[in-house]
């Protein structure tokens, strides 16, 4: 049998770079066989170095919300360039995209732009260390915030689709300052704070989870979470690194109607170039430096060319509400048409879905956190990964993995996964 392009390739980058993917869950070991390597993507496919074309459920792991290549952004960036790629100094156009992410999200008073989801999220909690001169903070099993040390405690995602869930060279002073707690399970989260009064800092979530699967909070549980913070005087954060711009153009906040003290943002918001930015309370905001005492820095924060990206896709979503209808739209199709197929097949997986978020969960038993998410069959799931890449699909290399819709999704699109979905089923159960 002759090698792929994209098996050359493979073989070669792991000579160089660590497991050959400059990212774990790229590496298909949970799915088996050897990542392809993408070439180009335009609209909802994506092409590989073997000239194959795929019809793409990841997006980017969310920022493409109008798929692939979208001329507005293409125009936004190549006019950008034209004034070169870097400055280091300030901008326009991060004052202008600053106060539109300020008119967009409920939470956002103010806001620091920085370069990666990873980085606004270490930066929300020194801030919020900072403003409360406390030192705990609480995550939730399965909830993944990028790859900061006080992040990788029972973390989900790429953490334990690689069977690491606590990396190696975390501290115990950084574990000892790290509580953790099921999500979707009000009364663990009390006594967790009970326990814990007055010394904590920060609660962090995803308010709609990503990194376990699509995982939905339950009825009132975002509610009862806001009213625990505010009495305890715990800065709550939402990590909308996923979530934001991508459930309304407000996020998650806005779709749940629950405001937090502060917000993390990525993806979206650079039209798929990298960024970041975290941002909240004005007064929470007024102590990062030179305003206040703790200090963040970045030289590519801010960069010409992202926020030339961000602003040309939030000023279109901010005009566009039709284009969260279509999402939900998309959505719901989708998740009909997999129940059908479902019940035609006498199976009973679990589909968990909002908007343009949703999961497959290989277990007949309802996923509602990390416990629930790990209870899934991940060899089945393996073999119906290959099954739909065989058929043109290309779908998370991850049981832990939400897929993202585009809105550069057509019914034809849409009836085209639902098929190759019945298939699969049939050929690996």
């Amino acid at each position: 049998m002759s090698i792929t392009e994209s098996q050359s390739l493979f073989e070669k980058a792991k000579q160089y770079i660590p497991g050959g993917v400059n990212s774990p869950v790229r590496a298909f070991r949970a799915v088996g066989g050897s990542p392809i390597f993408i070439k180009l993507a335009k609209g909802p496919y994506i092409y590989d170095e073997d000239g194959n074309q795929y019809l793409e459920f990841i997006n980017s792991w969310g920022p493409m919300i109008l798929g692939h290549a979208h001329e507005l952004i293409e125009k936004a960036v190549s006019d950008a360039i034209q004034n070169s790629f870097s400055f280091g100094a300030p901008t326009r156009k991060e004052v202008e995209m600053a106060e539109l992410i300020v008119s967009m999200v409920p939470s956002v008073e103010k806001v620091r732009m920085v370069n990666s989801g990873t980085e606004a999220t270490m930066s929300a909690i020194r801030v919020a260390r900072g403003y409360t001169r406390r030192d705990k903070m609480i995550k939730f099993e399965g909830c993944y915030h990028g790859h900061g040390d006080s992040f990788l405690i029972a973390a989900g995602s790429g953490a334990v689709t690689m069977g690491v869930p606590d990396s190696p060279g975390v501290t115990k002073g950084v574990a000892n300052d790290t509580l953790t707690a099921p999500f979707n399970d009000l009364v663990a989260l009390e006594q967790l704070i009970d326990a814990n009064r007055g010394r904590i800092a920060a609660l962090i979530l995803e308010p709609v989870v990503g990194n376990m699967g699509c995982v939905l909070p339950k009825e009132g549980y975002l509610e009862a979470i806001r009213s625990l913070c505010t009495k305890e005087g715990i800065v709550l954060i939402f990590d909308e690194v996923m979530t934001g711009f991508r459930l309304s153009k407000g996020g998650a906040q806005e779709r749940f109607g629950i405001v937090p003290d502060m917000t993390t943002m990525g993806k979206i918001i650079g039209g798929g170039m990298p960024v970041g930015a975290y941002g909240g309370k004005r007064e929470i905001m007024d102590c990062v430096s030179p305003a206040g005492p703790v200090y963040q820095a970045g030289t590519l924060s801010g960069n010409p060319i992202a926020m030339s990206a961000g602003l040309a896709m939030l000023r279109y979503l901010d005009a566009h509400p039709e284009v969260y209808m279509r999402l939900d739209e998309v959505g719901n199709t989708i998740t009909a048409g997999f129940k059908t197929s479902l019940q035609k097949l006498g199976l009973n997986y679990t589909i968990n879905h909002i908007g343009s978020m949703f999961t497959l969960f290989m277990t007949d038993q309802p996923v509602t956190d990390f416990t629930s998410a790990k209870a899934a069959d991940l060899p089945l799931f393996g073999r119906y990964f290959q099954a739909m890449l065989r058929r043109g699909i290309y779908l998370a290399p991850s049981q832990f993995e939400s897929l993202f819709f585009s809105y550069a999704l057509e019914n034809a699109h849409i009836q085209q996964l639902i098929e190759a979905n019945e298939e699969a089923l049939r050929e690996v159960i």
